[in-house]
């Protein structure tokens, strides 16, 4: 077999399920319709001669075989991405520019200081900031679509590298009249739990983080589903229901008495804000600038 009959795309795909667990997944983060993905992993199985997937309930996953050649299928996908990093830096005619992908509460009260400083460092260097939930961010991370993410889930997929850049908290908040803020002292994580709040959608860093922390307690099906943070802050405010938010998303409402912030006994809601992104290890160039810029900040 000769080496230029290797299809990067399908080495692409064996990584991706190798990092997300089935076909479908790897085939949804590179963007690819399924049905091609399963032509390409079924040409490079002939290829090569051995069974790379095998077919389980939950899809699809590596044969044995194909975990072996995972390993140099990534070499091979890490070493071409490398060098088109290499090749991008070598062109000075081409104008520096990063595209970045983050979380909305990072996106909404972080990066705003963040990309202020990185602009005053980098006044050549075009910034394209897209709004993703973190489940997506990881997505165009892993799809090689965005040069680095920013996320707030405790959860990092495997395959990706990530840096703490900053800490954060959620919170319970209600209006000034509801039942909780009566209370003398905490609510329990039991009664949090069993009550329908106002969520944001699946796949959020601050839904992933209060499901994080209520482990195995039965939860309510959630009261709304709205798609940020304003939108739940403005509806608790407004007497809808409780919700779960970031300190930095409710400090306004919390000081100006619109909403109450009420304690949970045993709970904690700490997290970590990450930057994440692909192999090398080591960031380089602007992004790995404005991850630094990020980390000096939270310092």
């Amino acid at each position: 077999m000769d080496i230029r009959s290797l299809d990067l795309r399908a080495l692409q795909l064996l990584v991706g399920v190798d990092d997300h667990g089935s076909l479908s997944a790897a085939a949804r983060a590179l963007d690819t319709a399924q049905p091609n993905a399963s032509r390409a992993i079924s040409r490079l199985e002939r290829q090569l001669g051995v069974r790379l997937l095998e077919r389980v309930t939950t899809g699809s996953r590596l044969t044995p075989d194909g975990t072996v050649l995972v390993h140099w299928a990534r070499q091979i996908v890490e070493g071409g991405q490398a060098m088109l990093d290499v090749a991008a830096g070598l062109n000075g005619d081409t104008a520096a520019e990063i595209t970045v992908d983050a979380s909305m509460t990072v996106a909404e009260h972080l990066m705003p200081l963040w990309l202020g400083t990185f602009r005053a460092e980098h006044a050549d260097t075009t910034v394209h900031l897209r709004m993703r939930n973190s489940t997506e961010v990881f997505e165009t991370v892993t799809a090689g679509t965005c040069d680095v993410g920013f996320v707030e889930t405790p959860l990092i997929p495997r395959g990706l590298h990530s840096a703490v850049v900053a800490r954060d908290r959620l919170v319970v908040v209600v209006p000034p009249d509801h039942k909780w803020v009566r209370r003398h002292g905490p609510i329990d994580i039991a009664e949090l739990a069993a009550t329908p709040l106002l969520e944001r959608e699946p796949g959020s860093g601050t839904r992933t983080t209060l499901e994080h922390a209520l482990g195995d307690h039965v939860r309510a099906e959630p009261l709304l589903e709205l798609g940020s943070s304003a939108a739940i802050r403005t509806a608790a405010a407004g007497g809808v229901g409780p919700a779960v938010l970031s300190t930095l998303a409710v400090a306004e409402s919390a000081r100006s008495g619109d909403l109450r912030i009420v304690d949970v006994a045993g709970l904690d809601l700490s997290r970590e804000l990450r930057a994440v992104w692909r192999p090398p290890r080591t960031l380089q160039g602007p992004a790995a600038d404005l991850v630094r810029i990020a980390r000096r900040s939270a310092q």
